[in-house]
């Protein structure tokens, strides 16, 4: 297992950004299989956005157009763009990451972090 490490979570009025990052104990940006989710208090973890082995960037319907995941590998970085956020997005937001083939699901992925909380005040 990979100890992955998030930040960028914060306090911000609705409308406004934030971009998450995550880094790894080993480089996140070459596992096949990375995402990020979320959980509220007293909900249920949500997947938000992944990337799986063909690169493309699957989202939530609840944040399609507004978050767009990507990965930096000059950084070994895995990044979460949140944009015109909602006070619904509130949440503790947690990065994953998998090394296997094919891709588990994304509740399967064997790497992830304690989170860094996001608040939307409205």
């Amino acid at each position: 297992q990979v100890t992955l490490v998030e930040s960028g979570g914060g306090s911000v009025q609705a409308g406004g950004s934030l971009r998450l990052s995550c880094v790894g104990s080993a480089d996140v940006v070459t596992a096949p299989c990375v995402g990020w989710s979320r959980q509220a208090p007293g909900k249920s973890r949500e997947e938000v956005a992944t990337i799986g082995t063909d690169g493309i960037p699957r989202y939530a319907d609840s944040v399609k157009g507004r978050f767009t995941v990507s990965k930096d590998s000059t950084k070994a970085t895995l990044y979460l763009q949140m944009n015109s956020l909602k006070s619904e997005d509130t949440a503790m937001y947690l990065c994953a990451a998998d090394w296997r083939l094919p891709c588990p699901r994304w509740t399967d992925f064997r790497s992830g972090g304690q989170g860094t909380q996001v608040t939307v005040s409205s």
